[in-house]
């Protein structure tokens, strides 16, 4: 197969074996002093400049050769960093035979570096007068179309680097991306938030109800797992003395994959101290909506056809309140087989009442929620980490989960600081998995609840989902599409 310029992969290779049979190195070691080529199309106007060569402006430059054409003793090739493209041109009568026959040489795909001065062509487009070329690496296999882009979903999540290289909209999403998680920082540290670091490997998990995946340390001899929250060593952080403090990092559970979830994904958690989840849920607001504000100029954008505005205040409206609009049914009052009646297909055998009220949510009332809302006062036995709602104290918790686009970015609630609680609560969750109630328990950390036994000061925790934020704020129809390198199943062997 070839590509635009002509040439085979078995000519690429005997190219840039020529080379270094020409005592030319195909992959030198540096090529210092360059400046992005977005930066010297922002510094000129052409219309200012006028048609013609400007040598008082010289520039070096490096990037990969997009498209090329050639006009007898003239070599035109288009040059793209990731900060923008600009056009070269070579002519023989200056550079002579030998270093304009290597230009000639350069195929689509090729990284070269480029000193040059400034011109405008007669089309009124800057350009670069070659003065020098040196190619920086040799592309030994054809590059995707760099100029129609791939659309196969499969090339372009399985190999991320051909789709940035031909996708300007990939390149955008993850510099998106970029400055998110640059705005997430920005905000907590101006707030006075300490980003901490807690172990990635723990003993045993916590903080979610999640599979977790599992591994072996061979020096210590014993089974570990990869994290699935942060939030019960930020507490015993809490415990020792610090306040308000943050985790922005990955995170790890061994479940389904669906366009909503990744086995590793990226997440911020946070407690603010001193407060119950109404005060959380109120940081919470703010964070998103400052972060979406920072990143976007607004905090309106478009997903999937509809405008979502990310301002505060955000709608709140307790579960109980949410599903009595939906069925007429007040879900306090209702025993589990009346929960089941009402969940129907949906409801599970050995389904108690708590997780019949969260299938009830995800089914009922999530996927109508278009704009940011806080769905709050939840099934307690589902978070065994929160404190209880008074009016309700045997049946819902003190927590929430934040819907935008029918998906849930964050949740949180009141944290237990009482240790009686704390171990009483996990030995229910215990009795759960035994009478099959729930499929995956906090494990009872017996040294977060001796930790707490200290004293830890009052304060609310709270989860975002960076990646599903992504998604919304790139209009994106997939994780797979914000995750630089998803999770993939083995793709089938050629037959």
């Amino acid at each position: 197969m070839s590509d635009a310029a002509g040439s085979t992969e078995a000519e690429r290779r005997a190219k840039a074996e020529r080379l270094r049979e020409e005592g030319v190195d195909p992959f030198p070691r540096s090529f210092p002093g360059r400046t992005g080529i977005g930066e010297i199309l922002a510094a000129h106007d052409p219309e200012e400049l006028g048609e013609g060569e400007h040598s008082e402006h010289s520039y070096r430059i490096a990037g990969r050769v997009t498209g090329r054409r050639g006009h007898g003793k003239t070599a035109f090739f288009d040059v793209r960093d990731v900060s923008g493209t600009i056009q070269a041109y070579a002519r023989v009568d200056s550079l002579g035979e030998e270093a304009f026959e290597r230009i000639e040489n350069l195929d689509i795909g090729d990284i070269v570096g480029v000193d040059g001065d400034l011109y405008v062509t007669k089309r009124g487009q800057l350009a670069l007068e070659v003065r020098e070329a040196t190619l920086l690496a040799k592309a030994l296999r054809d590059p995707p179309d760099l100029f129609h882009g791939i659309s196969d979903p499969d090339t372009r999540y399985r190999q991320r680097e051909l789709d940035l290289m031909a996708n300007e909209g990939s390149r955008e999403v993850f510099k998106l991306r970029a400055r998110l998680l640059a705005a997430i920082r920005e905000h907590m540290n101006e707030r006075g938030y300490l980003e901490l670091e807690t172990p990635i490997l723990q003993r045993l998990t916590g903080g979610a109800a999640a599979r977790p995946f599992k591994t072996h340390h061979h020096a210590l001899d014993r089974h570990l797992f990869l994290r699935i929250a942060t939030e019960l060593y930020l507490k015993r952080a809490i415990v020792g003395g610090f306040e308000d403090v943050y985790e922005l990092g990955k995170f790890f559970r061994n479940e389904g994959m669906s366009p909503q979830h990744n086995p590793e994904f990226t997440m911020l958690e946070w407690f603010v101290s001193g407060v119950d989840y109404n005060g959380v849920m109120a940081f919470a607001e703010a964070l998103v909506a400052g972060v979406v504000e920072r990143v976007m100029g607004t905090t309106k954008v478009r997903y999937d056809g509809q405008e979502i505005d990310f301002a505060t205040p955000w709608k709140r409206i307790t579960l109980r309140e949410a599903l009595l609009e939906e069925t007429g049914a007040d879900i306090t009052e209702l025993s589990r087989d009346e929960m089941a009646e009402l969940a129907g297909a949906d409801a599970q055998p050995d389904d108690d009442w708590a997780a019949l009220a969260d299938t009830l949510q995800g089914k009922l009332i999530e996927p109508k929620l278009t704009q940011p809302t806080f769905v709050y006062d939840l099934p307690l036995d589902i978070w065994p980490l929160v404190k209880p709602v008074r009016e309700y104290p045997e049946r819902l918790g003190e927590a929430f989960d934040g819907i935008v686009a029918g998906m849930e970015i964050t949740g949180g609630g009141t944290d237990i600081n009482d240790p009686v609680e704390q171990r009483r609560r996990f030995v229910e969750q215990r009795e759960r998995l035994e009478s099959g109630a729930e499929e995956n328990p906090h494990a009872h950390d017996e040294e977060f609840v001796r930790a707490l036994e200290y004293g830890m000061l009052t304060a609310s925790g709270c989860g975002l989902g960076v990646d599903r934020l992504m998604m919304v704020l790139s209009d994106s129809k997939t994780l797979r599409d914000v995750i630089l390198f998803p999770s993939m199943r083995e793709k089938p062997a050629d037959d």
